[in-house]
């Protein structure tokens, strides 16, 4: 399952990339419209959840994906990744195997965030030398 969730500025964004991606189970942890809502209500949980497991991986969307990336990197086991093309998303995941990718909705067009979703989704984790520096996140994480 893929947990997916925006802000009010994401919101549209977030809802094509649902209608895009069909055949994949998404978790919607929100926003439901373009009514104002703070970004660290929907980034938190979403993050908690891709950290403890329940949700293989999420994408957060908001206007700049700044907010939503900040926020979900505060969470331990998160590594979110803001990309703004396809070949970010798919870097973010081959050698930092991010664990959620954030989109700037002002800052990409459909097509591209439709790009770097497919892009992320069909990239895997590289592992070795790349696993070290994982660890080096890890070990300081598990330190703090």
């Amino acid at each position: 399952m893929i947990a997916i969730g925006s802000d009010h500025g994401g919101y549209e964004l977030k809802k094509i990339i649902i209608d895009e991606f069909k055949s994949i189970d998404f978790k919607d942890y929100g926003t439901f419209s373009t009514d104002s809502v703070d970004y660290p209500d929907i980034a938190i949980p979403l993050a908690e959840d891709v950290a403890n497991g329940i949700c293989e991986r999420g994408i957060l969307v908001c206007r700049s994906g700044i907010g939503m990336d900040i926020m979900a990197n505060k969470v331990r086991g998160i590594r979110a990744a803001l990309c703004f093309n396809s070949k970010m998303a798919e870097m973010a995941k081959r050698h930092e195997d991010a664990n959620i990718i954030t989109i700037g909705a002002d800052y990409v067009s459909n097509e591209e965030a439709i790009k770097m979703v497919r892009a992320w989704l069909d990239s895997n984790f590289e592992g070795e030398r790349h696993q070290r520096r994982i660890d080096k996140i890890k070990n300081y994480e598990n330190n703090k």
